[in-house]
């Protein structure tokens, strides 16, 4: 199994350096503990294992995200363009959780992806 230094490397790869500059520079004596528990568990675990390519293990946690609403949806669309998922599957993603999760989940979905992909476009 993965330990921490793996998690790391993997966070790095998937999430990039900025961002997990960013969330360590914050952690505080409060979620430190936990901090290293997804670093290790999520990310050196899970996320390492060799049973599935990363760029699925992305598709995969893009649609779950997107069907259960959770706010790290946003983390992860961002961290689609380092696992190699193009913005034509984010939509085709975004179509099933519309027909499996529901319209509504779908809808909040494609709209945090078009102000991701908006911003992106203005920064080039």
């Amino acid at each position: 199994m993965g330990s921490y230094d793996d998690g790391m490397r993997m966070r790095r790869k998937v999430l990039g350096d900025a961002h997990v500059d960013r969330a360590t520079a914050s952690t505080s004596g409060l979620d430190h503990d936990f901090q290293d528990w997804i670093t290790e568990n999520v990310w050196g675990n899970l996320w390492t294992r060799p049973g599935m390519a990363l760029r699925d293990r992305s598709m995969i946690t893009i649609a779950i995200l997107g069907a259960l609403n959770h706010e790290e949806l946003e983390l992860h669309l961002r961290a689609a363009r380092n696992t190699g998922v193009s913005p034509n599957e984010i939509t085709e993603i975004l179509l099933h959780v519309a027909v499996y999760a529901g319209v509504p989940a779908a809808n909040r979905a494609f709209k945090v992806a078009k102000t991701i992909y908006d911003e992106e476009e203005e920064e080039e």
